[in-house]
């Protein structure tokens, strides 16, 4: 077996920016050498996530308006008490959907369904430089 890990560097623009990761994690697995086996997507950080979603105009708008019902930022939440830095929406919309996702891969290519693309959340209020790392494992 051979486990292979790479950063995969971006910029987000602030809160509900979602950046499509699917091309860069593919050709990260096809450069790998490593034909069968699962990939994982971790942000290292507390306010992004990672996730899949038909990367569309449609639904680019519908997932942070659904996750807006689920924690709005108008409630009252200790980590503003704690920190007073406004984002404690974004850590419970963060810790809602998680960190992370495995995706296995066959022949070099994802297992992803037609219409599924892998795509990074910012849930920060502002923008950031995210390291995702990426761990590539197979044979």
């Amino acid at each position: 077996m051979t486990v292979l890990t790479k950063i995969i560097k971006i910029q987000s623009k602030g809160e509900n920016d979602m950046i499509d990761l699917t091309e860069k994690v593919s050709n990260l697995i096809a450069k790998s050498g490593i034909t069968n086996g699962n990939a994982t997507i971790f942000v290292s950080g507390s306010t992004g996530s990672v996730t899949t979603i038909e990367f569309e105009p449609g639904l680019i708008n519908d997932f942070p308006e659904m996750l807006k019902r689920m924690a709005p930022e108008n409630l009252d939440y200790g980590h503003e008490k704690m920190w007073h830095d406004g984002n404690g929406h974004s850590h419970v919309k963060a810790s809602l959907l998680g960190p992370s996702l495995t995706i296995p891969f066959i022949d070099s290519q994802l297992c992803l369904g037609t219409w599924q693309q892998i795509v990074f959340l910012e849930l920060d209020t502002r923008s950031r430089n995210r390291d995702l790392i990426l761990q590539v494992i197979g044979e």
